[in-house]
């Protein structure tokens, strides 16, 4: 049942990582729900790792053209030549709010945010906005045509997608919709912003569990390895499916399904509540 719960949390996390659905709040809740919790901090790795390398393996393209722009600016100290190399620039400096941010108030969001409560307002708050920015973009502007002030405006968004229920990929569309980038543009560059920032938190989880783990007698941590494997594997499988066909699905379609999803679940997290409370 534990491995099987895992492989579902897994499937969770892969499609909820990059739907504008908010990850962390399916994670909190599918537990809360069930009253199961695989592994802890463990698990929470493994899942980590899975959507990491799920959006690295899908724009791996993208990113050795991106690193390697980026290296040939710093050698020719031509750091914005052309589109590749701002946009390498642009994902670094988006990703440092959400760094500092994420690195200082942490263990505040982990001991105190991850309430269901607390995802019912977010969830219904973020998807109105989410909506509202739809609405109102004019979504005739794409990657090419970015400045650094989406770069900043977007990459301070990406720093509230750490309250549970908000959404990573779900406000950083949002800001990007707000500064009239089109759907499917909005969502490129959410997925890449992303990757910095689920890389690392994966590697800070990893280190975290290495330091709370329980050593066996060579000093490595205790680990229940088939719930990691299965959980990193079906959220690698999940995510790498869910970029692709959610990239597909923007092109022609709008985000108005995710934010009534959004309602519904806040609707049902809040009656579940009111009736075991």
């Amino acid at each position: 049942m534990e491995i099987l719960f895992a492989a579902i949390l897994g499937i969770i996390q892969g499609l909820t990582e990059f739907l504008p659905v908010s990850s962390s709040a399916h994670l909190i809740l599918t537990p809360w729900f069930f009253g199961q919790q695989p592994e802890g901090l463990a698990f929470d790795v493994a899942v980590h790792i899975g959507t990491a390398v799920a959006v690295i393996a899908f724009f791996w393209k993208d990113w050795i053209c991106l690193v390697g722009e980026l290296i040939a600016g710093l050698k020719e100290w031509d750091l914005f030549g052309n589109n590749s190399r701002k946009l390498a620039w642009f994902i670094i400096v988006g990703t440092l709010p959400a760094m500092f941010v994420g690195l200082g108030l942490e263990d505040t969001i982990e001991t105190q945010l991850r309430s269901p409560l607390v995802t019912v307002f977010t969830l219904v708050a973020f998807g109105a906005l989410l909506f509202i920015a739809e609405k109102k973009s004019r979504q005739d502007r794409t990657m090419e045509m970015f400045k650094w002030a989406d770069s900043v405006w977007i990459g301070i968004s990406q720093a509230l997608a750490l309250v549970p229920g908000v959404s990573r990929s779900g406000i950083t569309i949002t800001a990007a919709l707000f500064r009239n980038v089109n759907r499917t543009a909005a969502a490129r560059f959410s997925f890449l912003l992303s990757t910095p920032v689920i890389l690392g938190a994966g590697i800070l989880k990893g280190w975290q569990l290495y330091q709370a783990s329980p050593q066996s007698s060579n000093g490595a941590p205790v680990i229940h390895w088939p719930v990691f494997c299965v959980g990193m594997l079906t959220a690698f499988i999940t995510g790498f499916l869910c970029i692709k066909y959610f990239l597909r699905y923007l092109q022609t379609k709008s985000l108005t399904p995710f934010v009534v999803y959004r309602f519904l679940l806040a609707a049902v997290v809040l009656i579940y509540y009111f009736v075991h409370y």
